[in-house]
């Protein structure tokens, strides 16, 4: 590794195409806003660069591939006219295998920054004539979560779960029950449907990159017992979970220096990977030991604590975040949590209390901002 890499691990590169004034403005903008908050250019991009600024042609995006999982993309382009930006957008989004997308769009109020997440958020930034500080600074708070933070996705699986947990337990039932109950509420939406959008090499890609096994929605967990906990594997449908060591895993540690989420698994199991949200669990399950369940979906609830920055899945970041809003609450066992422009953390002393607490009372309109 690099000297300068050691010293800063808030690097940037740029990829693709400025192919207008306008998309050459923004480029120049962003690099230079970027470097004012301490993040370093790297003009050739090293294979772990934190993030990336990937120029594509809306009509045909070409990835920029990563050749690291802490690796963040945010594609940008340039629309034509006045279009429909989620519908046009959203392919883009996906083809470019971005996990941000700012669309620049010629209004009549002058130019505007569309910024569409995965989560299928959309949120607007208006260039003000000869406010161009003002402009790339509102913009820099926007992108400075997906820039700044470090992914805990990795997994280590060791074949030790004890045999008489091959075939769970209560809590491993009530999981199975939890997940079934939410997809009736339409809590556990579908995702976008990207394998009719991405070719089967794009979709290969991400599988592999991220070790996932498909691509679903909201996590569930429960407590095993002081250390370990039973949480949803990535990917998988959670209104048909039940194979242990696949569906379900039990998760026993973490190692801080890899870092990797430390997993037991029957010896017979092909292993998915375990949610990205587990080191949040991990966090709050080790700091309160009354927490028996924990739930995210991509669901919302009014007059909640949220987090200030929408952080990407899967961080450590958003993990601080959550952790600390937990804390904050008079009861940290009974909390709802929100993750901006994303969904909602809900812990309980078990899973069906969690249930009973918010039935009737979410929405799954996540509100953006």
């Amino acid at each position: 590794m690099a000297e300068s890499q050691r010293k800063n691990d808030k690097t940037f590169a740029i990829a693709g195409d400025r192919t207008s004034p306008t998309l050459q403005w923004v480029g120049d903008g962003l690099q230079k806003v970027l470097v004012k908050h301490g993040h370093e250019f790297q003009a050739e991009p090293m294979p772990d660069v934190r993030f990336v600024l990937n120029f594509v042609d809306p009509a045909k995006p070409r990835p920029f591939r990563r050749k690291a999982q802490a690796t963040f993309v945010m594609g940008i382009s340039e629309l034509e006219g006045q279009p429909e930006v989620m519908r046009a957008g959203y392919p883009v989004l996906v083809r470019s295998l971005s996990n941000m997308m700012m669309l620049l769009v010629h209004g009549e109020g002058g130019l505007e920054a569309h910024f569409l997440t995965i989560e299928q958020g959309h949120y607007i930034v208006t260039y003000r004539q000869g406010e161009d500080e003002a402009f790339f600074e509102e913009v820099y708070e926007r992108i400075e979560p997906l820039a700044s933070s470090e992914l805990v996705i990795n997994n280590v699986f060791e074949t030790d779960l004890e045999e008489e947990l091959w075939d769970g337990d209560e809590n491993t039932r009530q999981l199975e029950e939890a997940g079934r109950f939410l997809d009736s509420m339409n809590l556990l939406p579908a995702p976008f449907p990207v394998q009719e959008i991405l070719e089967e090499r794009d979709l290969r890609h991400i599988y592999r990159l991220y070790g996932l096994g498909g691509l679903s929605y909201g996590n569930l967990s429960a407590r095993r017992d002081a250390t370990r906990f039973w949480m949803s594997a990535s990917g998988v449908d959670k209104g048909k979970i039940g194979t242990i060591g696949e569906d379900i895993l039990l998760v026993k540690d973490f190692d801080e220096k890899s870092p990797a989420l430390i997993l037991s698994v029957p010896p017979h199991a092909q292993p998915k990977r375990v949610s990205v949200d587990a080191i949040e669990h991990y966090m709050i399950y080790r700091e309160h030991p009354d927490v028996g369940a924990i739930v995210h979906v991509h669901a919302w609830m009014d007059n909640i604590p949220v987090t200030e920055m929408n952080y990407p899945c899967g961080t450590r970041e958003i993990a601080l975040a959550v952790s600390e809003l937990v804390r904050q609450q008079p009861e940290p066992a009974r909390a709802v949590i929100g993750l901006k422009n994303h969904g909602v953390t809900i812990t309980g002393r078990s899973m069906r209390e969690i249930l009973e607490r918010v039935e009737g009372k979410m929405s799954p309109h996540v509100p953006m901002s």
